[in-house]
This record gives structure tokens, sequence and C-alpha cells, in this order.
């Protein structure tokens, strides 16, 4: 196998769901706290930043997490093969690939203000210590929420180089998000995980599902709606809402069937999407 593809396959940039969901909350964030009175380009080169970045970061994640998965990498049919877990990348390697990475990752970031450089900085224990917690809690997927959806404060920080309510309560609602598609996600390894003793709230609520899924889902819709409500968004906005409730509710959560695990990734996968109409759905309320 060529360098190349051990790289692609190391940081799953050909997978381009992990970055896209790691984005999308940069982009709402940005978008919600952009005056669209000032120059559009500086909008667009702070998109451009922000998907750079996810890209960068989701990458080297993948390699940590690869690193302190190894062996348990090594006993799930769906993660053998990874380029660490079967030898074909070193651990060493692994490290040296994933500074570079981050390193990367910062000169994207030092080009916005110092408060969300600040920020950014301080969520990097997050976002290295997320893959240790299925070691030690049921809970897993919520560690990832708070740490995916951190890109939301940045987003709205990197306008407006302060905090306030809106984005908080925001990030609140996507961290609910992303607890029910990564609880959707980790359906497809939940035998495995099992027998080798790891833990996930796809585990733990296996038993009801739906009923776990349509609560985080449920508290990620009244966050839209209460986030449209603050932001005297137009009725746009809330026609959006329809469309996207029909997608959680829907073409994820009465579709799925957690034995099925490409049916599993399938819904998982079609979050890309429901990115994409959150984030249209704010853009059209907004102007």
């Amino acid at each position: 196998m060529n360098q190349l593809q051990l790289f692609i396959d190391l940081t799953r940039i050909n997978k381009p769901i992990g970055y896209m969901l790691l984005f999308w909350p940069c982009a709402w964030g940005l978008l919600i706290g952009y005056d669209f009175k000032n120059e559009l380009s500086i909008f667009y080169f702070y998109l451009i930043l922000f998907l750079l970045g996810s890209i960068l970061m989701r990458s080297a994640g993948c390699i940590i997490n690869d690193i302190v998965d190894k062996k348990y990498d090594i006993k799930v049919n769906r993660t053998k093969n990874r380029p660490i877990a079967s030898g074909k990348i070193t651990v060493s390697n692994g490290f040296i690939l994933s500074a570079i990475l981050c390193f990367l990752a910062f000169l994207v970031l030092i080009n916005f203000n110092k408060f969300t450089i600040l920020l950014a900085l301080g969520s990097m224990p997050l976002a290295f210590t997320y893959p240790l917690m299925k070691r030690y809690t049921y809970w897993p997927q919520l560690f990832l929420g708070i740490t995916f959806n951190y890109g939301l404060i940045l987003g709205w920080t990197s306008s407006n180089n302060e905090i306030s309510f809106i984005p908080i309560i925001f990030y609140f609602g996507a961290v609910f998000w992303t607890l029910g598609y990564d609880t959707i996600y980790g359906f497809q390894d939940m035998k495995d995980d099992e027998i080798i003793g790891l833990k996930s709230t796809s585990i733990k609520f296996k038993k009801i599902p739906n009923i776990f899924l349509y609560f985080c889902y449920s508290v990620f819709l009244f966050i839209l709606i209460i986030v449209g409500y603050l932001m005297n968004l137009n009725k746009f906005y809330f026609i959006f809402l329809i469309i996207i409730s029909i997608q959680m509710f829907y073409f994820q959560i009465k579709k799925l069937d957690i034995y099925n695990p490409t049916k599993c990734l399938k819904i998982f996968k079609s979050n890309n999407f429901l990115g994409l109409l959150v984030f249209l759905g704010l853009l059209i309320g907004k102007i």
C-alpha cells in the first residue's frame, strides 16, 4: 500500500462526514453572529478557515483516537484493518503526523481574534481526551458532543469578540444533536463493544433507542426554536424547522434498525444534510 493511501486511511480524509459534522456548528455560530452589513468577503474567508480547521483537527483527532484505541480496534471487525491497529503505521509516526496537522490547524487559528484563539486552545484537552471516555462511562457520546460543537462558540466569537446567551444555548442544543447521531453511529459496533468491555449510549439505551433519540432530537429542535425567537428570525426559518424535524424524526429515528449496521451508518451520514438544512434555515431566516 502506498504512503498516500495510508495517510488517507489514517486521517479518514476520504470520509467527509467526520469533518463536516465538526464544521457545521462552526458555520452556524459564524452565521448567527455575523453582521451582514459588513463585507461578505470576511464571512466567506472565515467560513473557509473553519472548514480547513475542521479537516485538520478531525484528521489529527482520528490519529490520536487510533493510537489510544489500538488494542481495541484490533478486536472490532470494522476497525481491525486501520493503519495503526494493523501495524502499517507505527505509533511514533502517528504522533508526529498528528503534531504536524495540529500545527497547520494553529496556522489557520491565528487568523482569528485573540479571544477566539484563546477559547480554541482551551478546548484542546477535550479533543484529545474524548477517546478515553468509553473506557469509564456510558456517556462518551456526550463528551463528543461537548467537544464537536465547541466550534459554534468559536464561530460566534470570531466576528463578535465576546460571548452571549444565544450561542451558549445553541451550543447546548447542538450537544444533544451529536448525542443522538453518535448514538446511532455507535450501534454499528454495539456487539463488539460489549464483548471487549467498552461503554456507550448505544449500549446503555439499546432497549429503548427510539425514546432516547426522540428526547435528544426534541431538545435540539426546541433549542432551534428558542434561537429563532431570540434572534427574531423570519417565518421562513420556522418553515425550515418543519423540514428539519421530518428529517430527524422520520428519516432517522423512524427508519432506524439498530441491528443493521449498514442502515445505521447511512442514517448517521444523513446528519451532514441536516447540518446543511440548519445552515440554510438560519441564513434564510436572517436575511
